[in-house]
């Protein structure tokens, strides 16, 4: 691992029993850099995480955290991250100040260093004003602002948020992003798993995960970009929904999908197939409003390179009989 690197992962494996959870991941993660770990439910990215975390022994392959081997060196891991779960990791029952004290206690804080940040989070958190409040009693989104404090009590330089947002509006999320912004500005790592796509575009730099394994690495510009060699075409008409069928059907479409208003088509032929597309509407009697050449969305991107590894593993199973 070079001086710039704050996690590498080399093949990390881990089964339960006959089931791959995380299958040979080789990735790395830079210092500063916000990194997200994208994919569906049981992608995988929880248990890498809990890996990386040190509360998970690996079955295969190897991982260092901040310098220190998963394996080997668990809790000097455990000592140089912060860690925040969807669940948020706090005691309902506990006053947000008693929040505070109980992980600074976790943390072993000095008196002084625990009075310091304990004056940071609540400051950060927006909660000065509510520090003897229920912690139980509180809005998703300060709660959330709270675990985060809370994991960052130490002034780890890595951050682990396991699906850090689900469940807080969307008002919270962009203001949690801002947060995370920040700490990356200010030298933290911070290594993100997340199911929402659009917050997935706020990373420098993502993983897709699929069924365990590693379908994807780079920029989210740059997955978009190496995706495009299969054109979109964005249809603007009235009663989309309706036309959606008619675009389906369309020779030279390889697949459409309702984007808002907008009904976005995969055609291999590009823009060519514009006239064609907008003329077969209208002889049905919907009203084109345009067609025109799109940039590929990460879903579009990540459904994609799903269908991909599916139809690999299909052509594998195929051989294998």
């Amino acid at each position: 691992m070079n001086a710039g690197t704050a996690v590498s992962l080399e093949g990390l494996t881990k089964r339960f029993g006959s089931f791959t959870a995380v299958d040979g991941v080789t990735l790395e993660v830079h210092r500063g850099e916000v990194f997200g770990f994208l994919g569906p439910n049981g992608a995988g990215k929880s248990t890498t995480i809990r890996m990386l975390c040190g509360l998970l022994a690996p079955t295969a392959g190897s991982a260092s955290v901040a310098g220190f081997d998963i394996a080997r060196e668990p809790e000097a891991v455990k000592r140089h991250i912060g860690y925040m779960s969807q669940r948020f990791s706090l005691y309902d029952d506990l006053r947000v100040e008693e929040n505070l004290d109980f992980y600074a206690g976790v943390y072993h804080l000095s008196p002084a260093r625990r009075a310091a940040r304990k004056a940071w989070v609540l400051a950060m958190a927006g909660l000065e004003a509510h520090r003897g409040r229920m912690t139980g009693s509180l809005p998703g989104g300060w709660k959330q602002r709270l675990a985060l404090g809370c994991a960052l009590l130490h002034e780890p330089p890595i951050l682990f948020l396991d699906e850090p947002t689900s469940g807080v509006d969307p008002a919270s999320r962009r203001t949690f992003w801002d947060l995370i912004y920040a700490l990356s500005d200010g030298g933290v790592t911070v290594f993100v798993t997340t199911h929402y796509l659009e917050e997935a575009e706020y990373c420098d730099r993502l993983a897709l995960l699929y069924r365990g394994g590693l379908v994807a690495l780079g920029a989210p510009s740059a997955l978009k970009e190496r995706q495009a060699r299969e054109p979109i075409l964005e249809i603007r008409c009235d009663r989309p929904r309706e036309a959606l069928a008619a675009v389906w059907s369309a020779p030279g479409v390889a697949g459409a999908s309702l984007h808002g208003a907008s009904i976005r088509a995969v055609a291999p032929g590009g823009e060519a197939l514009g006239p064609a597309l907008a003329a077969r509407l209208a002889a049905a009697g919907f009203a084109v409003e345009s067609v025109a050449a799109a940039e590929p969305s990460l879903e579009e991107v990540f459904v994609s390179l799903v269908e991909a590894r599916d139809r690999e593993a299909g052509e594998q199973a195929e051989v294998e009989r």
